[in-house]
């Protein structure tokens, strides 16, 4: 018998379809709560700490999860954990989870593309699929995990790629690491596992923003009012900006505040390639951190943590490089 901790904490999941309006939004309670009470095998220790919309999920709330699973760790002999969450920050969650935990047991995040009395409601479905791999031996030492639709993803290359869609769960650019059905849990590649970030609390001010063709600096000079502590930016390509943003980096690289870039593709990783000005090249050498193929909403929440212990350039460099 295998002992899994089972965290609620809203989304579509946990929400029902009015039949007369089409209207999706929560209820006075949760129906999962009442179809998973017994599973073969499987001790459930089952908790509701959020009823909340993904839109409404915070990093604060992220930070919470995480410390409850600790204090749970603590007190009970877990072999696993699932959380139940909507689709819209699920990534990030499973994300924050992922660089801030340090448990060999599996953790897996998932939810539902369709509420519970929609045809062809998915939540339950996905539920039990991530109870099975919670209980799986080859699920250990995976890192946080993402089970949708049969699928097995890590919390670092996951993705939501589209608006409604059952399918919508993917891993650009690597897949998934093994698939559920049936038959069992089956991986095929195991996730590289890194050393966790400490996180006690949460009040850096980290933006993100998403350059676009003709950009300047004129957003930076409302941005420049918000005393930021860090910045994330979806650069272009490989990681190069309109030069017109120059003169506004500049000035913040001066205060110390570090700028960390993406890509806005969902593909490859941002390089230090074009030498020209605003490209790669150029902004590394303006000192502005490059990193390895995180979209825009991971790489912010990785600088949010990474800031609470460190402003040194080179210990962000390397904590985004991996």
């Amino acid at each position: 018998m295998k002992n899994i901790l089972l965290i609620h904490t809203g989304g579509t999941i946990s929400m029902k379809e009015d039949e007369k309006t089409g209207e999706v939004k929560p209820g006075e309670k949760n129906p999962l709560v009442d179809h998973i009470k017994e599973v073969p095998d499987i001790n459930i220790i089952s908790t509701e700490l959020f009823h909340l919309p993904s839109p409404h999920i915070t990093p604060i709330n992220m930070l919470q999860i995480k410390n409850y699973i600790e204090e749970n760790r603590k007190n009970h002999n877990l072999d696993g954990v699932v959380i139940t969450h909507g689709t819209d920050t699920l990534e990030e969650t499973a994300f924050f989870l992922d660089v801030t935990l340090s448990l060999p047991i599996p953790i897996v995040l998932t939810g539902a593309m369709r509420s519970s009395n929609e045809l062809g409601s998915d939540g339950l479905y996905n539920l039990l699929s991530s109870l099975k791999v919670a209980i799986s031996e080859n699920a250990k030492n995976m890192g946080v995990l993402v089970v949708m639709n049969d699928e097995i993803h890590t919390a670092k290359n996951v993705t939501k790629t589209h608006t409604s869609n059952v399918a919508t769960f993917q891993s650009p650019q690597y897949g998934p690491i093994g698939i559920v059905n049936k038959g069992g849990v089956f991986f095929h590649h195991k996730p590289v596992i890194n050393k966790p970030l400490h996180v006690a609390n949460l009040d850096k001010n980290v933006l993100l923003l998403k350059a676009f063709a003709g950009m300047d600096d004129s957003l930076f000079h409302a941005i420049d009012l918000l005393q930021l502590d860090g910045l994330v930016i979806e650069a272009l390509g490989q990681g190069n900006l309109p030069p017109m943003l120059l003169p506004s980096l500049k000035n913040l690289l001066n205060k110390g505040v570090p700028i960390v870039l993406v890509s806005r593709c969902f593909n490859g990783i941002v390089q230090d390639i074009y030498g020209y000005e605003g490209g790669g090249r150029h902004l590394r050498e303006l000192g502005m951190i490059f990193s390895n193929g995180l979209n825009g909403q991971k790489a912010r929440l990785k600088l949010m943590i990474a800031l609470e212990t460190t402003t040194d350039r080179k210990e962000l460099e390397k904590i985004f490089s991996i």
